[in-house]
């Protein structure tokens, strides 16, 4: 059986490869060999997950036409990069990406940050925010105010309370998506309605594909559930989806779920545009893939004048393709764990009676809070001091980074709560290893990746702003300067993904 779970073609490669900037040579430098230039190009898309892993790569021959260059020398680059540990090959199944042993690898979603450690460590690795009060107050008085009757019952609602199911439902309406309650179910937080997601249609075993990169948290959550995860590379910058890749996955691969966040993506920022959106449903729809939609990120626009497009689930009036997931961490408090799934009504009662054997339900407490927020007119307003705080937050951030590190590389999002940055040809996971001593805690670019792509990354969140942003910029920038050198990291390895 075939090692690859995606192909990528001599045409796109070959694209690929040429689009890359070379580095300036120093004086006295000697141009590399052909191949080795070529090995060199090949390594970085795969470090950069613009390539994937497990990704086919073209015959020596179809490559070395697309290029205009021998087959020879394309021969001798595969040659090289199974020998760095970058390409494996097998007779009849052919040559496909990967990481050699050793290398950074994400081996666990990100953590919260212990409270003892706040004093003397800026946390900017959980892109969450502190509460909008005197919002999150109000909210638990008013749920107080409401318990009463539900705690007469068992207090155990699978599907959740129905007037936050009937609440949520008219806000889908609203948006000009009609839904019934019955389409609606209140989960433990946005991780909670994937993982009931992923039990439900994904087995052991079964392939997900998932954007490259994609958020943390649920790419671990996905692996310790058994799926095999195919990444599909995202464009450049804020450019996101790039629909042949993703037509191309999903009919190779045919992925039984996929997996995408066109609100702001996390960690890019980027925004499906509405002829994205309609591409990605018609994609998963001719190729039998469930598409999962994670709009946690869905109301933090930060700049004004932003039109937001239509929802994902509009483009899906049957609701037989996609499955929406929205939360209140991101655009309330991480601390309010309430999320939902909006899905055909057959589907919700799948993972209603799947969940009997799981949580059984959301705290009451809770949903009565995010209720009592969003029937007072609470939630609007608790919204608009999120995305005034994350406006200037960001602006904060973009200014210190500039400044310290003027030699890293990111495109400015309109939303969400993230900087996706290439860190200048260094290694993220050493700045991030190397960060946590001078002071700053920063994820690095492996974890948001599949089998350790975006080596030369680091997210950054919009968590802090004014002097703690500059203050949060000039560690990283020490960190870099270490990494660099090689001070305390070991200088093969701070240096080994220079390109």
């Amino acid at each position: 059986m075939a090692q690859w779970t995606s192909a990528v073609g001599p045409a796109q490669l070959a694209r690929q490869l040429q689009a890359q900037q070379p580095r300036p040579a120093g004086p006295g430098t000697r141009k590399p060999p052909a191949y080795r230039a070529l090995a060199d190009g090949i390594r970085l898309l795969v470090l950069e997950g613009r390539v994937p892993v497990a990704a086919r790569l073209p015959a020596e021959r179809e490559l070395a036409v697309a290029l205009t260059v021998s087959r020879t020398t394309v021969a001798a680059a595969y040659e090289a990069l199974r020998a760095e540990g970058f390409l494996e090959s097998r007779r009849g199944a052919g040559s496909w990406t990967a990481v050699p042993a050793g290398n950074p690898l994400p081996a666990r979603g990100l953590e919260p940050l212990p409270p003892e450690s706040l004093g003397s460590m800026i946390d900017l690795g959980c892109a969450a925010l502190p509460a909008p009060e005197p919002w999150l107050t109000r909210s638990v008085q008013g749920a107080l105010e409401e318990l009463a009757p539900y705690a007469h019952t068992h207090g155990d609602y699978p599907a959740g309370l129905p007037a936050l199911r009937q609440m949520l439902a008219d806000r889908y309406t609203r948006r000009g998506i009609p839904t019934m309650p019955e389409q609606i179910m209140v989960t433990t937080g946005a991780m909670g309605a994937i993982d009931a997601i992923c039990h439900l249609f994904a087995g052991r075993g079964e392939r997900i594909a998932v954007e490259s990169p994609s958020y943390a948290n649920i790419l671990q959550l996905m692996r310790e559930a058994g799926a095999r995860l195919v990444s599909v590379a995202m464009a450049e910058g804020l450019a996101g989806w790039d629909l042949n890749r993703w037509r191309q996955v999903l009919r190779d691969a045919a992925p039984r779920l996929a997996y995408v966040v066109a609100d702001f993506h996390n960690p890019t920022g980027a925004l499906a545009d509405e002829d994205q959106r309609r591409q990605l449903v018609d994609a998963a729809r001719s190729a039998g893939t469930v598409l999962v939609v994670d709009e946690t990120m869905s109301e933090l626009s930060l700049d004004d004048g932003l039109t937001m497009p239509p929802p994902v689930c509009s483009f899906d009036p049957s609701g037989a393709t996609v499955l929406t997931v929205g939360s209140a961490s991101k655009a309330f408090w991480a601390g309010m764990r309430i999320g939902w799934v909006r899905a055909a009504p057959d589907v919700i009662r799948s993972l209603v009676a799947a969940r009997a054997y799981a949580d059984l339900g959301t705290p009451v407490l809770e949903q009565l809070g995010v209720n009592w927020l969003m029937r007072t007119g609470g939630w609007e307003q608790a919204v608009a001091i999120r995305r005034t705080q994350a406006r200037e937050n960001r602006d904060a951030l973009v200014a210190a980074v500039r400044t310290q590190l003027p030699e890293w590389e990111f495109d400015v999002p309109a939303g969400g709560l993230t900087l996706w940055v290439r860190t200048g040809g260094l290694s993220g996971s050493r700045i991030a290893e190397v960060g946590e001593r001078v002071g700053v805690r920063v994820p690095s670019g492996p974890r948001f990746g599949v089998d350790g792509a975006f080596e030369g990354y680091v997210r950054l969140p919009f968590t802090v702003g004014g002097p703690v942003a500059e203050e949060a910029a000039t560690r990283l920038a020490a960190a870099a300067r270490l990494v660099e050198s090689g001070a305390g990291t070991g200088n093969e390895q701070a240096r080994a993904f220079v390109a």
